[in-house]
């Protein structure tokens, strides 16, 4: 991955938002930058240096861990003191910059007092937007991430003819991501069969999965810190005929719709709206009831959002995922999602289970 070069980018943005050093709060932007996985840190970037502030249980982990990106970081530790340090570190900043989305109440105080004499500058997003594009190194993590929960599926699929709980394939999956390489899940594996699909975000109860159900299975795995994210809905027996078997064909067309529609330079809005249109044709408008999609990297959900609200503009080389609904109370549910990567003229799958009603 290209960690090294990513300190440079994220200093070229720091006059635009009126600070002259930014603090770096979020663990997960303090790893983007530095290749550091700690679970405590403070990273200070200025012009000239960065300097990750952490405690002694990464005494050796965190100069191991920087050096093998590349990146010029220095490391402190300190075991008491953190305030005298951090405050000798940004002496002679005038504008020092927050992570604002990472700092809650109580450390804007303590930061208030830290850095007294220092104005304190709240910033939005400056290492997110980063984060958007990703290098090959990302897209390797995020696809093996993806294969590892395409093959999950594969072994667990056959299961759902057997009368299983929701809970017991949800289980199943979450063991085969771990046994097929993966660090962890994702999120929290949803199995939904029956009427509890009809809920985008059901969590899998004992409930038996039987003949004639709507089955909506969402799972995603991690690699390296890199997340996957895939959907697939069947109903169990073969999809018949009535509203089940119009909700499979028309979620799936919306989404086909939608993955067609994803390519550089097109807004993210866009995408939303043809998924949109083609279930309210089919007479589904209002049982879509989220957004369309949503970014993946580091974090599951991540900029950009695919929505009918979202001002972006897709990007190639973002991560995403192409994810329309339908849902009615007391039929089920149906969702169709694959994690797709942005290219100049279109989209590459990197989730490639077959999506078959």
């Amino acid at each position: 991955m290209e960690v090294g070069l990513r300190l440079g980018r994220l200093r070229a943005s720091l006059d635009d938002a009126g600070c002259g050093a930014l603090l770096v709060t979020s663990t997960t932007n303090i790893g983007y930058l530095t290749g550091f996985t700690g679970s405590a840190g403070l990273l200070l970037i200025d012009a000239d240096r960065a300097v990750l502030v952490t405690d002694g249980r990464y005494r050796d982990q965190a100069p191991r861990e920087i050096a093998g990106t590349g990146t010029e970081v220095e490391v402190e530790i300190a075991v008491a003191g953190r305030q005298q340090l951090l405050k000798g570190l940004t002496a002679g900043i005038t504008n020092l910059g927050l992570e604002a989305n990472s700092i809650t109440w109580t450390d804007q105080r303590r930061f208030i007092e830290w850095f007294d004499g220092t104005s304190l500058v709240a910033t939005d997003g400056l290492v997110e937007t980063l984060r958007e594009v990703k290098d090959k190194g990302e897209l390797a993590r995020i696809g093996a991430a993806a294969a590892i929960a395409d093959a999950a599926l594969a072994e667990i699929w056959p299961m759902l003819d057997t009368g299983p709980t929701e809970r017991q394939v949800a289980s199943a999956l979450d063991n085969a991501m771990r046994n097929l390489g993966a660090s962890d899940r994702a999120f929290e594996t949803i199995v939904a069969a029956g009427p509890n699909s009809a809920h985008p975000h059901a969590r899998p109860g004992d409930r038996t999965i039987a003949r004639g159900d709507l089955v909506v299975c969402d799972l995603g795995a991690i690699v390296d810190g890199y997340h996957s994210d895939m959907t697939r809905s069947a109903r169990i027996g073969g999809p018949g005929d009535g509203p089940e078997a119009e909700m499979l064909t028309a979620v799936l067309a919306a989404q086909q719709a939608g993955i067609a529609t994803v390519a550089d330079g097109v807004a993210t809005a866009a995408v939303d709206a043809v998924c949109r249109s083609v279930l309210t044709e089919a007479g589904l408008g209002d049982a879509f009831t989220h957004g369309t999609g949503h970014g993946v990297g580091l974090d599951i959900h991540e900029a950009p959002a695919l929505s009918g609200t979202s001002t972006a503009t897709l990007r190639s080389g973002q991560v995403v995922t192409v994810e329309p609904g339908a849902y009615i109370a007391g039929v089920g549910g149906v969702r169709w999602e694959d994690t797709v990567v942005v290219e100049s003229g279109g989209c590459r799958r990197l989730t490639m289970s077959p999506s078959a009603t």
